[in-house]
């Protein structure tokens, strides 16, 4: 009957200290101790000053000792019995063969059904307990930060629908702040689920890791990132700028040009003259050609070139190809000829992007194919797709350089000498148009024999609405494509041919 009567006023005394919380039964039975340690001592203390005092002094003065000594009696047994490594407070596992889990790395803590911590341990212990306030027996989503404690509710939540184990990053409280002491520790916590016979949820075990280090980096990953976005627009916008600002003379260079050569207003004295103003017209063009593949790759690169779809009779667009370039071929003595497909008809596609394609893929062929050489244009539609071929007899791509190919600026025959002309653009622009319409880009290359360049796009054009499903929401994807790497290309040996799917980001 006095147990039970102790019990009570003890249980009565600490959820009145504990603000509500619930009152754990250890703690009842250590408080009941301590209580009737001084039972005997309430009688006998004002007895015993009753000796040296009157009564109105002995009885208020012994009862006030007692009360005293039990209330610091009780909080040194509290005290001591939260200090970690006695019981209540530390999960010391048994060693097995050496072993114990305070060797474990970290805060290991064993929870109730609902989150109640029940024990600690764990190697680590010392440095999580400063970011805990007395956490046994307490609700462990006390000590977590207000922002992610949704996160350790749910995956509690998950542990008692059923679910084995599950793995959250969580930041702790620190209570109280130092001078040089962070606010908050990040954490993973690793969470298992211990089941009773029936099945139900009835303990957790959690291991808690310091994550700080992988915080940080992916902190300076997502600045370098940030950094490299910004970077990459602005030179994509540097581009553009650029490249609008160099036309507009460049275009009256060539009007001016073609009005000089045409002789409109008086003729010119000599020879001499004439070839001047063909030499500046020339040039004129030549850079002209450069500034708009600058500007084609920039509106690539930043997802602003605009597609428009059309039918039209792919067999002209080759015609008007062959014709443009026969002149060129011609004077380097490459024999330029097509073979099209007999079902040949209308495809959809954006018309002057196919024709650009076209251009500079046939313009690189005639540019590195001998004088006796013979360039080939070929097309035919298989299975619902337009197949475009252009070959060569030409000096070829050695297997180590090929992973240049589609590099901006960048040319695989770039010696001192510059034997060869360009700006290293061509294949960028096929490769990213190309990718604008869905299509595939596939090149063979033999060192001294030719180069087979094919492009394959979707007749009907549906690989734009599928090419931008598949960039992502905010249409983002990497330009230039990029060939496999370095080393599987190296290993492979001349006869066999790159592939890749060319990838942009999709206006």
């Amino acid at each position: 009957m006095t147990v039970a009567i102790l019990d009570g006023a003890a249980r009565a005394c600490l959820a009145c200290a504990g603000a509500g919380r619930a009152v754990a039964t250890a703690d009842v039975v250590l408080l009941r101790r301590v209580m009737l340690a001084f039972l005997p001592l309430v009688p006998a203390v004002p007895a015993a000053l009753l000796f040296v005092a009157g009564p109105a002094v002995a009885l208020p003065l012994g009862f006030t000792l007692v009360l005293s000594l039990f209330l610091l009696a009780s909080v040194t047994a509290f005290a001591f019995a939260r200090t970690p490594g006695h019981t209540g407070e530390t999960a010391d596992a048994p060693a097995i063969d050496g072993f114990s889990a305070d060797a474990c790395p970290g805060l290991l803590l064993r929870l109730d059904a609902k989150g109640l911590v029940r024990a600690a341990g764990g190697r680590d212990r010392e440095v999580f307990f400063s970011f805990l306030r007395d956490p046994i027996d307490r609700s462990f989503v006390e000590h977590v930060h207000v922002s992610d404690r949704l996160g350790f509710v749910e995956a509690l939540a998950d542990l008692r629908a059923g679910v084995d184990a599950v793995a959250i990053d969580l930041r702790l409280d620190r209570p109280m702040l130092g001078l040089e002491q962070s606010q908050f520790m990040n954490v993973r916590m690793d969470m298992t689920a211990v089941r009773g016979v029936d099945g139900a949820l009835s303990a957790v075990h959690a291991q808690i890791l310091d994550i700080a280090g992988e915080m940080r980096i992916r902190d300076e990953a997502r600045r370098m990132a940030g950094e490299a976005a910004d970077a990459h627009e602005t030179k994509s916008r540097f581009l553009a700028a650029v490249s609008h600002e160099l036309r507009t003379p460049l275009n009256a260079i060539l009007g001016f040009s073609d009005i000089l050569a045409g002789e409109y207003f008086g003729k010119l004295q000599n020879d001499r003259q004439r070839e001047y103003v063909g030499l500046i017209h020339q040039s004129g063009a030549h850079l002209l050609s450069v500034v708009n593949a600058m500007l084609d790759m920039s509106k690539i690169e930043a997802g602003r070139y605009e597609l428009t779809l059309e039918p039209f009779a792919i067999a002209e667009t080759i015609s008007h190809c062959e014709n443009m370039l026969s002149l060129q071929a011609k004077t380097r003595g490459v024999t330029l000829t097509s073979r099209l497909g007999r079902s040949l008809g209308e495809v959809v596609a954006d018309e002057r992007a196919v024709r650009q394609v076209l251009i500079n893929l046939v313009g690189n062929a005639i540019k590195f194919t001998e004088a006796g050489g013979a360039v080939t244009i070929d097309a035919g539609i298989e299975g619902g797709e337009l197949k475009l071929v252009v070959s060569d007899t030409g000096i070829g791509i050695a297997p180590e350089k090929l992973t240049l190919i589609g590099k901006p600026f960048t040319q695989i025959h770039g010696e001192l000498n510059r034997r060869y002309e360009g700006s290293g653009l061509g294949l960028s622009l096929v490769k990213g148009l190309t990718a604008l319409h869905g299509g595939r880009f596939e090149m063979t290359s033999r060192p001294g024999e030719g180069t087979v360049v094919t492009v394959t796009l979707p007749a009907d054009g549906s690989g734009i609405i599928a090419a931008g499903d598949t960039a992502g929401a905010d249409n983002k994807v990497d330009f230039p494509p990029r060939l496999k790497a370095e080393n599987a290309v190296a290993a492979r040996t001349k006869d066999e041919w790159v592939h890749d799917e060319a990838k942009a980001k999709i206006a």
